[in-house]
């Protein structure tokens, strides 16, 4: 479904990735993990055309995204959860999911995906007509996912989803991630600094150091390799 080929990505002198490779088969869980600054989020964001690439290509399907505006790429099915939410606080929940569906054009499937993100988060239903700005940080990650949704997209990009969530609402959007695949069949790449939740949800991982790979493999490999479980769930 997806292949990124030789990617390079530079902020000024700043070599944010340097030459990544990869591939996201269709109906997949694929996790980048790594420390802060190792290029994980520039990575979704150059699939989603919002950083210019010095170099390289990223192919969903046959077709080369490289060249292609923002609002393109989401056009054919790609749709980026942000970090940080990012929701409109000003408009209601409802309002913002309805925006998540723009492209969708079936009044119908809008219908249909509406009630599938309300039976995934209970409280976004019973909190559709408040401002989106006064929800807590989970519900906003959960409005977030929601609207993504909405646009019935085929992949999904996660940016730190569980990022200043409670432990047990980081567990509970872990285990509504892994509904969504396996319910729906849409691929989701998951740049995550939770390596343990990673690896729960993961088909599997890459690992990125300092904008290069520096190992890859099913989330069961990873997860076993003594030096990454060091690094990363600390022993």
């Amino acid at each position: 479904m997806l292949s990124v080929k030789d990617l390079h990505v530079y902020y000024g002198g700043i070599k944010a990735l340097q030459g990544i490779s990869f591939d996201v088969k269709e109906g997949e869980i694929v996790s980048l993990i790594g420390a802060n600054g190792a290029g994980k989020s520039t990575t979704l964001r150059a699939i989603s055309r919002l950083v210019p690439i010095v170099n390289g290509d990223i192919y969903f399907y046959e077709i080369n995204l490289k060249k292609l505006p923002p609002h393109k790429v989401a056009s054919l099915g790609i749709s980026h959860v942000p970090e940080g939410r990012r929701v409109f606080a000003n408009l209601t929940v409802l309002e913002n999911l309805e925006l998540g569906a723009y492209l969708c054009k079936n009044k119908n499937k809008i219908r249909e995906n509406l009630e599938f993100v309300f039976t995934l988060f209970p409280r976004l239903k019973e909190r559709q007509k408040q401002l989106a700005g006064t929800l807590s940080g989970g519900e906003q990650q959960m409005l977030a996912i929601g609207r993504a949704l909405m646009s019935d997209a085929r992949l999904l990009l996660l940016d730190e989803p569980s990022m200043g969530l409670a432990p047990l609402l980081v567990q509970e959007i872990f285990e509504v991630l892994k509904r969504i695949n396996q319910e729906t069949k849409k691929t989701l790449l998951l740049v995550e600094q939770n390596a343990n939740m990673a690896f729960f949800i993961s088909n599997r991982i890459y690992v990125l150091e300092t904008g290069k790979i520096k190992i890859s493999g099913p989330s069961y490999e990873i997860m076993n390799n003594e030096e990454i479980r060091k690094a990363y769930l600390g022993g």
